[in-house]
């Protein structure tokens, strides 16, 4: 994919949030403009700095383990803590798979988040012929006109971005999905302890939601039939997003509750999918209304500290008997330094309710989504 590009362009926008009175209408997203990331930021990104130091190491190994490394990626994403390399090596990816999990704020028995892949499968062939693989990482930062490799002596090559190399190339990268797993788990688990639980799983069998029914009787969500995000070209470099939307209102006890709900097949802009999935869950809100803020995990998202600022910024928020926002308040939230490396923001939708149909537009127009009611019955 990726949104990122277009990301940019929202926080340009400085548009300030409409009121209250006009909330069911369009929102406008609002959000304080941030600085244009400098290629020093960029460079300075933990996770980056990681596995450019594991693609520098690849890039020098022997001609067996290199043939090896080939051959395993052609096949598709080889999980480095399981490829048979010297000792020596294997303690220096363990000890960058630790330094990994800190840096995306995970713990320890999350497992391997180093992965190498082929950057491209026009490049099987040249790999056949027994062309030496360059080795870079992906970068976490799609505004990257360029990404430095590695050859076979140690030496840089600076590959465009925009145009596949005649080189065949492996790039170190995190396995996202596998992060992102985790870091949704972390992030649930940081949430309801501190009082900010699902409205998804707060059912109460005998509570009274906001359209008028008891939850045991069945409950009011809203469902995503299509969803699209705006098109931008996508480098060579990067391979599929990974998605998640923070699904924020207020709960029967007029607390913020947050759902967290993945989109693990939006991989790529410019595409139309039609997932049927369940987005916002009515079954144990206040009012009739929720908001949604769609991010990325990039690569370099830390869930540790993305979720304590979440929850911090919530947790201030009091029910004052009307409907507030959400959207800012979470965006708000986030560190302003994370803006440097790469925006995990991709849109927002405010103040969607049961009734909420037909196609919604993104408050920074970034994506839509036809949206419908849908009933969910009990057993």
């Amino acid at each position: 994919m990726h949104p990122r590009t277009f990301h940019r362009a929202a926080w340009s926008l400085g548009i300030t949030a409409t009121t209250l009175a006009m909330l069911v209408a369009s929102p406008a997203y609002a959000r304080p403009d941030h600085v244009t990331p400098t290629p020093e930021a960029v460079a300075a990104s933990p996770v980056l700095t990681i596995i450019d130091g594991v693609a520098r190491q690849l890039a020098v190994v022997d001609r067996p383990t290199s043939d090896r490394l080939s051959a395993s990626a052609v096949s598709g994403p080889v999980d480095l803590l399981t490829v048979k390399v010297n000792g020596r090596l294997t303690g220096n990816l363990r000890a960058a798979n630790q330094r990994l999990l800190i840096a995306k704020g995970l713990p320890a028995d999350t497992g391997s988040l180093l992965r190498l892949r082929l950057a491209h499968p026009d490049m099987r062939a040249a790999l056949a012929r027994g062309e030496a693989p360059l080795v870079a990482a992906t970068p976490t930062d799609d505004s990257a006109t360029s990404v430095t490799a590695y050859d076979r002596s140690g030496g840089r090559v600076v590959l465009d971005t925009a145009q596949v190399p005649q080189r065949p190339v492996l790039l170190v990268e995190v396995d996202i999905d596998r992060a992102l797993s985790a870091g949704l788990r972390l992030m649930r688990e940081e949430l309801s302890e501190r009082g900010i639980g699902q409205a998804a799983s707060a059912r109460p069998a005998s509570s009274t939601t906001a359209a008028g029914v008891t939850a045991a009787s069945g409950y009011w969500a809203t469902k995503v039939n299509t969803v699209r995000l705006s098109d931008d070209k996508e480098p060579w470099v990067k391979g599929g997003a990974e998605i998640y939307n923070v699904v924020a209102g207020f709960g029967l006890d007029g607390k913020v509750k947050v759902d967290l709900v993945q989109m693990p097949y939006l991989d790529h802009d410019g595409t139309t999918y039609y997932p049927n999935q369940l987005l916002v869950h009515f079954s144990a809100y206040k009012y009739n209304l929720a908001d949604v803020v769609m991010m990325e995990d990039d690569g370099d998202t830390n869930y540790s500290a993305l979720v304590k600022a979440i929850a911090n910024a919530l947790l201030v928020i009091v029910d004052g008997g009307a409907y507030t926002p959400l959207v800012n308040a979470i965006l708000d939230a986030i560190p302003t330094s994370w803006y440097t490396d790469d925006p995990d923001f991709v849109d927002a939708w405010y103040t969607l309710s049961t009734t909420s149909s037909g196609r919604k537009y993104g408050a920074g127009a970034n994506g839509w989504m036809d949206l419908a009611p849908y009933w969910v019955a009990p057993l």
